[in-house]
């Protein structure tokens, strides 16, 4: 049984060797290229925390709870499907380390779609005593569409290198026998705390200096490298 499995092991290896040998042996023009873009955030994430202490116990947590809802509908918010409550186990633990009653305090996770519809929602809360609001991260719907998107026009700019060289070689470009496209990045500078956008402390503010917030969130940068190895013929 070992000598089988010495004998497999050594077929795989110079079916390999001889693979390697013949892909070196041709002669090729390698390519590279690079696609990149930027694209407005289309989903964007944002935590709600409301606190009897922000009104100082004059309402409470239920009636902060049906005035957030009330808030969010009257600006377009679909509660039921945009707006979550956070898991209650970790708050419990957070909380209870901090003696505070968990009743007195919640979180909401909200997602909404634009910059203008997240200023809104901060203007509404904090009209309403609501302003722990805080920007967790952006995203966009069609990452991996614009991945595809930016793979595909990486590939035609390493071909049309590979002509214009092999044109001033006077030699004629044949089909790609290797293409790597392992190396794909998404810049997002609007992940974490944002300056400019999170919102806390309702007390630091006067009612007077509230007005609609105008947001406006960097753009997501989306990379793609494309390497294609071309035959020669």
């Amino acid at each position: 049984m070992k000598n089988l499995l010495s004998i497999i092991a050594l077929c795989i290896v110079s079916f390999v060797f001889s693979q390697t040998k013949n892909f070196i042996d041709q002669p090729y023009l390698e390519t590279s290229a690079k696609a990149d873009t930027l694209v407005t955030p289309d989903r964007i994430y944002l935590d709600i925390l409301i606190s009897e202490k922000d009104t100082k116990d004059k309402k409470s947590i239920e009636e902060l709870e049906i005035l957030m809802e009330e808030r969010l509908k009257s600006i377009g918010i679909d509660t039921k499907k945009q707006l979550t409550l956070n898991d209650l186990a970790s708050n419990f633990k957070k909380y209870f380390l901090k003696n505070t009653d968990i009743l007195k305090t919640k979180s909401y996770s909200l997602i909404v779609y634009d910059a203008k519809t997240a200023g809104r929602v901060i203007y509404e809360l904090e009209n309403s005593e609501i302003s722990n609001v805080k920007l967790i991260k952006t995203e966009h719907s069609k990452a991996e569409e614009i991945i595809l998107d930016l793979k595909a026009k990486a590939v035609i700019k390493a071909k049309n290198k590979a002509i214009l060289i092999t044109k001033a070689l006077n030699q004629k470009l044949g089909t790609a026998i290797f293409i790597s496209d392992l190396e794909n990045n998404i810049y997002n500078s609007n992940s974490g705390d944002v300056e400019g956008v999170v919102v806390m402390g309702y007390s630091a503010r006067e009612k007077k200096e509230l007005k609609p917030i105008d947001i406006e969130f960097k753009k997501i940068k989306f990379e793609t490298n494309i390497t294609v190895k071309f035959k020669l013929e």
